[in-house]
This record gives structure tokens, sequence and C-alpha cells, in this order.
């Protein structure tokens, strides 16, 4: 289980949704990464006398990196934003249009990006600095939940 804090990741298990057709995986078992893009806006400070909404899940396209460090991006400023990212480009995967995924990929570590506008988004690192990292296990399904929250206010 993977979090993400596109900017407060929890775990989510999400089923099966037959809508997306996977390759066959290792051995015929499936393996690489699931889950859901959540669009995350306004005031989202907890307060007594207003209930937090759900996020909603967002039609977009997910980038799929080898692992980025974040000495291999070219960022804008101290944003969240980057302009160029210098590893290669494994998987691009459309969520449907309630943000869920789900695409094979090999045993390995990757980092995970959406866009806005021509511009790559992603705000959670490890202690390695690598950005929106996914690990992926031999004959598992990785979930991730990816918040895509560049408007919120926290």
């Amino acid at each position: 289980m993977i979090k993400f804090l596109f900017v407060s990741f929890s775990a989510s298990f999400i089923p099966f949704c037959p809508m997306h057709a996977l390759e066959s995986g290792v051995n015929g078992n499936e393996q690489g990464i699931e889950g859901h893009v959540f669009r995350i806006s306004g005031n989202q400070m907890p307060s007594p006398d207003r209930k937090t909404s759900e996020p909603k899940g967002i039609k977009t396209i997910l980038y799929i990196f080898e692992l980025t460090n974040s000495s291999q991006v070219s960022r804008q400023n101290y944003s969240s934003f980057y302009s160029a990212i210098n590893t290669k480009l494994v998987k691009k995967v459309e969520t449907d249009s309630n943000g869920y995924f789900k695409v094979q990929l090999p045993t390995g570590d990757y980092s995970l990006f959406t866009k806005k506008d021509n511009l790559f988004y992603a705000n959670w690192f490890d202690g390695n600095n690598n950005i929106a990292p996914a690990a992926v296990l031999p004959e598992k399904m990785t979930r991730v939940e990816v918040r895509v929250d560049y408007d919120a206010n926290y």
C-alpha cells in the first residue's frame, strides 16, 4: 500500500472496474498500479461549522516515469510543478470519469505525475527526495490514491 500526499493521501481499496482491459501480467498474474486520481480545491481547513466534502475523482492522464529524484527535474521555482522530467516515461494511463485507473507494470519503482497545462505536477517526496514514488512488487497490484490539490488551502 502506498500513501501519496498530493497532499494527504490515505489508503484506498478499489474493486476491479471491468471498463479497464488489462494486458496479462507475469505468468498470467496481474502486477502494476491501480487507484484513483482525486481533485481537491478550496478551503480544506477543519472547522466545527463546516463538514469537508469527499474528494471527487477526475478524468485525467496519469504519467508514470521511472523513479524520479528531485535532482532529475526542472522545477518551476519552489512549486510542485515541473517543466521537464529527465527520466524515462514508462506509460501514460487515462483515468475514467471517476478517476479510476489500472495499469500493468514490471516490478520496479516509479514516480507518478499528472499535468496542468504543459507542466507536470506532483507534490510528495520520500525520504530520499524521490518524487511521488510507487513500488510495484512481483504479482501484486499496488493501490494508490493521487490527490491533485494545487488549488487547495490547508
